[in-house]
């Protein structure tokens, strides 16, 4: 649909807008602060996503509009996603706050560069040609790699931010080449007209073939796909916790959004190619990522080989190539980010300056030390394991659901067995919550706002189930402008 004459493209893109400058404002006005009043600097941040949550809220309809020159688009899909990127930043910076400023670590630059970030993620979202969605990934990607060794005095949180952009910077090269050979065997860098182009191209085109494969590699790199995951564990146990929640949770969501507008949106004409290749990604991530996880006794390094688990779970749906199954990855994905900020939040609840909760010894007793710590916990990993009624079981079912029906009923039988046995890593959470003795530790204590914005993420997972229909729905309807 083409841009109506009296909307302004800068309109369109004004959350975009607010957010890139008011990280450049948070960036000037920090340098002006005291260490007392760096509060400031997170209430600008946080301000900024709340305004960029309404100006995403109040500009949502059923439309599709590309505005400068084709390169940008606003759809249902791009507004869903970037609100719950908004909402994912949000509660990561609220999880933030207290354990940064306990450490010496409470400055500015953690929200510029979460912001900025955000910001990338945005540009991929709403990304309609391959130059947008490079310069969004590039935005991302390079905040990253700075938020991971955000604690310079770590050598573990270096070596870990030196590990991730030698490999990032690999497959954004590998990314980019693809790119550039499906420009030239399409001789268009927008989504829409490449998808025209390669419908009057022969499928087993060399090009296009070699081009898919490089694509492919890149975006299963910045998903955490086997064998494309090396970077994941490292990062995850590396960086701080609060940067771990922030890489953990909105850029996967941002990941599922670089993944439609390119397999499907510009390469959907290629889907023969790409399912077979997604289905060895699904099932490698999701076996190795579940067996590995189980000789884990770090719960960050335990949590990042579930992560790989459930990226394998994600792309199930993706390589349906169905309406049905694209909704179902996006639930799943949205799904995720929850469980995902609920559970690091609690491993930074747990944490203390001086001690930091990431063994799963930690996690002994806690049941008798703090119940209502261990039931948010119980909670969530009991969604991850896929235990009804979560939305975790939800999120699985569909995915599982969009494979019976494009009749790949193995893949569905080998996706449950994983399920299963992911569901030992997480249900051993509880066992060593509730039933071994507690174990010496300081108290839970946190800040009012911590504990009720932890308290609402982790009861949402059973709070949301008289609406997970309508939130069905809402990804299926968001997905339809694009599949």
């Amino acid at each position: 649909m083409s841009m109506p004459t009296h909307v302004s493209p800068f309109a369109i893109a004004a959350p975009e807008i607010l957010v890139f400058s008011m990280a450049c404002v948070v960036l000037v006005v920090d340098l002006f602060l005291s260490d007392r009043s760096r509060f400031i600097s997170y209430l600008l941040a946080q301000l900024t996503l709340v305004g960029a949550f309404v100006l995403t809220l109040s500009g949502m309809s059923d439309a599709s509009v590309h505005v400068f020159h084709g390169m940008f688009v606003r759809d249902p899909m791009a507004d869903v996603l970037k609100l719950a990127i908004f909402a994912a930043v949000f509660i990561a910076f609220v999880y933030s706050r207290e354990y940064l400023g306990e450490r010496g670590l409470f400055r500015g630059e953690y929200y510029v560069l979460g912001l900025l970030g955000t910001c990338g993620m945005m540009v991929m979202v709403s990304a309609s040609s391959f130059l947008t969605l490079y310069l969004g990934l590039e935005l991302l990607s390079l905040n990253l790699y700075a938020l991971v060794a955000f604690n310079r005095d770590s050598p573990l949180s270096t070596e870990a931010a030196m590990k991730y952009f030698v490999l990032g910077a690999i497959a954004s090269g590998m990314l980019l080449f693809g790119l550039s050979m499906l420009y030239g065997a399409t001789g268009s860098l927008e989504m829409g007209a490449v998808h025209a182009a390669i419908a009057k191209l022969t499928p087993n085109h060399i090009v296009l073939v070699f081009g898919l494969v490089f694509v492919v590699v890149g975006l299963a790199f910045k998903v955490g796909a086997v064998p494309f995951h090396m970077w994941i564990p490292d990062v995850y146990h590396g960086a701080p916790t609060p940067v771990v929640v922030y890489i953990g949770t909105a850029p996967k969501i941002a990941a599922f959004a670089m993944i439609m507008r390119l397999l499907v949106g510009g390469l959907g004409g290629l889907s023969v190619s790409w399912q077979g290749m997604l289905i060895i990604l699904a099932v490698l991530s999701m076996g190795l990522g579940n067996l590995v996880a189980i000789a884990q006794t770090n719960i960050k390094r335990m949590l990042a080989y579930s992560t790989i688990s459930h990226m394998g779970f994600f792309l199930l749906g993706i390589l349906s190539a169905t309406k049905n199954g694209y909704g179902s990855s996006m639930f799943y994905v949205l799904v995720y980010a929850l469980m995902s900020l609920g559970a690091f939040g609690v491993v930074i609840l747990l944490s203390r300056q001086g001690f930091e909760s990431d063994r799963l010894e930690d996690f002994r007793g806690l049941g008798q030390r703090s119940p209502w710590a261990a039931l948010l916990m119980l909670l969530l990993m009991f969604s991850m394991a896929g235990v009804p009624p979560t939305l975790g079981f939800y999120a699985k079912l569909l995915v599982i659901q969009s494979l019976v029906q494009q009749g790949l009923i193995w893949l569905a039988i080998v996706s449950v067995l994983m399920a299963v046995i992911g569901a030992y890593y997480y249900l051993r959470i509880v066992k060593l919550m509730y039933f071994d003795e507690p174990v010496a530790a300081p108290a839970v204590e946190a800040h009012s706002d911590m504990r009720a914005v932890l308290s609402l993420n982790a009861i949402a997972v059973i709070a949301l189930i008289p609406w997970v229909g309508s939130l069905i729905d809402l990804c299926r309807e968001a997905i339809r402008a694009i599949s």
